[in-house]
């Protein structure tokens, strides 16, 4: 390929270093890079890798953009609320690099899917923020022997690293099964420093572009931790695990699996007297916010997720100020207490904190509010 007069001089800062010039810059623009969400993560990768000059971008997403996702999620702004996050994207890249070809995926990655999407692409990034998809990513990748660039972010720490069959461990090896359901929290539960993930985001880029420029070391092997408040970093070796399901001395994994049913909220905690969105809509149908005198529903997000939005006549209890309520909600009289979080997961806890209080029943709402918004 030749380029153009305007795309030497839109890429002429990497044409004058030696380790990339024009020859590397075509590489770039030949390439081919998957990005599995478009959210804290995939947004500032995605908007570097455009900007870089990546030929050809993947999107995977399937949900749309909500106001709560703008305090991290570049890619998209106010005006494009309530769209598919993949549109929001495609715009968004188109806008600032007009060359990059953008395909997208406004689909859920499955065990159905994952491999058929991944096949055309000569790197993964994973931009998620759930264990069922990273598990399958990861086996996915190994599988098609592409490199998976990992990376993770919670309150004001990031992780990164890339997992790449015969260049070191896989991701099973550093975290062999997914966590018990609710033992870890979400974004969306423990919150995140909207930086970081641009942090986490950035080094997911540029470890992509190092792979298809076959350059530096890669993190492969490594494990890289970033603490905001401290604003530090440090690196640990991670080893290939003999005894790995996946990339051990005799693997038991063959094929994909979905992991919904390890990591899903709705099995978190699960009881017969929880309740789901479909019983809970019926029991509120009616007046909106006209709850039985006898049913008292607790929303236990933040004040600032309670205001945003939450289900007609519930009352907002934090989770963080549960324990100072225990003696005023153990003294009302009522019939029946729900209680919902974003994802069930934390709901779970307050619902078991609730029963030990004496309260009772309580029913903890599948899915959370999560659920119910959708």
């Amino acid at each position: 390929m030749k380029f153009s007069a305007s795309q030497l001089e839109r890429y002429s800062r990497h044409a004058l270093m030696p380790a990339i010039g024009e020859e590397g810059q075509k590489r770039l623009f030949a390439s081919r890079i998957l990005i599995i969400g478009a959210g804290g993560l995939g947004s500032p990768a995605a908007t570097y890798l455009a900007a870089a000059g990546v030929g050809t971008l993947g999107i995977v997403d399937p949900d749309i953009v909500e106001l709560s996702n703008l305090q991290r999620q570049i890619l998209h702004a106010t005006p494009d609320i309530g769209r598919l996050k993949t549109e929001s994207a495609s715009d968004r890249i188109h806008a600032l690099n007009p060359d990059v070809r953008v395909v997208t995926y406004p689909v859920r990655l499955t065990a159905d899917n994952a491999l058929e999407v991944m096949e055309e692409y000569d790197v993964i990034i994973d931009g998620t923020d759930n264990f069922a998809t990273r598990y399958l990513s990861n086996d996915a990748c190994f599988l098609l022997g592409k490199p998976n660039v990992f990376g993770s972010v919670q309150q004001f720490d990031g992780q990164a690293s890339v997992f790449w069959r015969d260049h070191g461990p896989c991701y099973r090896c550093l975290f062999p099964e997914p966590p018990p359901p609710g033992a870890v929290p979400t974004c969306a539960e423990a919150g995140v420093l909207g930086i970081v993930p641009g942090v986490i985001g950035l080094l997911q880029a540029t470890e992509a572009i190092k792979l298809v420029l076959s350059i530096g070391q890669s993190l492969a092997g490594r494990l890289l931790l970033f603490d905001a408040l401290e604003m530090s970093t440090r690196t640990i070796r991670i080893k290939r695990n003999p005894s790995c399901p996946l990339c051990g001395d005799q693997p038991t994994i063959e094929g994909l699996v979905d992991y919904d049913q390890f990591c899903s909220a709705e099995q978190v905690e699960a009881r017969p007297d929880d309740i789901s969105v479909a019983e809970l809509r019926t029991r509120l149908a009616g007046s909106p916010g006209d709850l039985p005198p006898d049913f008292l529903l607790i929303d236990l997000r933040s004040a600032c997720e309670y205001a945003s939005s939450h289900i007609p006549g519930a009352m907002n209890i934090p989770f963080n100020n549960l324990n100072d309520q225990l003696e005023t909600l153990t003294s009302q009289k009522v019939a029946e207490t729900c209680v919902y979080c974003q994802t069930g997961r934390t709901s779970a806890q307050a619902a078991a904190i609730l029963r030990n209080a004496g309260l009772h029943p309580v029913r903890n709402l599948r899915g959370g509010f999560e659920v119910w918004n959708h």
